[in-house]
This record gives structure tokens, C-alpha cells and sequence, in this order.
């Protein structure tokens, strides 16, 4: 079980994970090892996760979620297969973790009465402004 929370834990069985070969640093293994990893994890059919969170999870995913509801994360940052496993895991686990915090609501708010006339002030200037740039009118 991957912990999250301490309400969310995701088991081992829900993801999935495939090596690819990577581009970039690597030296000789560049084109020998698959160090590069394809994490995927099921958020729609995953019974770990709550409704509000899961809904969050697939806003905040973008386009890493196919249209099957599947969360494919790619990490190839590292040389070794294990640092990019465990970097993909870090990812997924801080996205989850981002997508359980609930919304903090918006309050409505008022502008206070001297914003009000602070606006209306500046109205006033700019408005003196152009009309001192037109043309006098005609006597």
C-alpha cells in the first residue's frame, strides 16, 4: 500500500509500470537499458480514491489523463531505472496528495467606500485629461 493521506492509500495492484528506453544523458546504456518509466494508474475505476477527490485528480491531470480515465505519468529524468521509478511514484503520490486538499471557497467581498471614491477620482482626472485635448469649440 502506497500511503497518501492518512484517509487515502493506493495499493500496488492499481498501478502499472513499463520501461522504456530513454533520450538524453546515459552514456553507452543510452541505447541498451529501458530506464525511462511509464507509470499508469486507473483513476477512474480506482476504488481507493473518494468522488471529490477523484474529480480534482482528473482537473488536475490535464493531459496526462487519457480519455479512459487512465493517469500516465513519464519519468526519464534519472539514468538508473529505479530513481525514475521512484520519481514516478513521488509525482503520482504528490499529485493525489494535491488533488485531496479541498478548494479553499472564494468569500465575496466589497470594495470600501474609499476605493469607491479613489476610482471616481481617477475617472474625474483622466476624463479632465481628454478634454483638454480636444479642440475648443467654435465662438
Amino acid at each position: 500500500m502506497i500511503q497518501i493521506t492518512d484517509a487515502i492509500a493506493i495499493a500496488e495492484r492499481e498501478i502499472e509500470e513499463s520501461f522504456v528506453r530513454a533520450a538524453g544523458p546515459g552514456g553507452q546504456n543510452v541505447n541498451k537499458l529501458a530506464t525511462a518509466v511509464q507509470l499508469r494508474f486507473d483513476v477512474r475505476h480506482s476504488p481507493s480514491l473518494p468522488e471529490d477527490v477523484r474529480a480534482r485528480l482528473e482537473r488536475l491531470a490535464g493531459r496526462r489523463l487519457t480519455q479512459e480515465g487512465v493517469l500516465i505519468i513519464t519519468a526519464r529524468r534519472h539514468r538508473t531505472q529505479e530513481r525514475n521509478r521512484q520519481d514516478a511514484l513521488d509525482r503520482l503520490v504528490e499529485l493525489v496528495q494535491r488533488a485531496a486538499r479541498p478548494p479553499t471557497p472564494r468569500r465575496a467581498t466589497r470594495p470600501s467606500a474609499a476605493a469607491r471614491q479613489r476610482r471616481l477620482d481617477v475617472k474625474q482626472r483622466r476624463g479632465a485629461v481628454k478634454r483638454l485635448r480636444s479642440e475648443p469649440p467654435p465662438e
